[in-house]
């Protein structure tokens, strides 16, 4: 496009993807462990 529509869209949606990761970092992290099975060979 002659206007750089696009190009413009994304370099915003970029900026924002990387400051929503910046901050996601700051934020305790949640681990999730998987559950362990029983042991089915009792």
């Amino acid at each position: 496009m002659a206007d750089n529509f696009l190009e413009r869209h994304y370099q915003d949606y970029e900026l924002r993807k990387e400051a929503y990761l910046r901050k996601k970092k700051h934020l305790p992290r949640v681990v999730h462990r998987p559950e362990r099975p029983e042991d089915e060979a009792l």
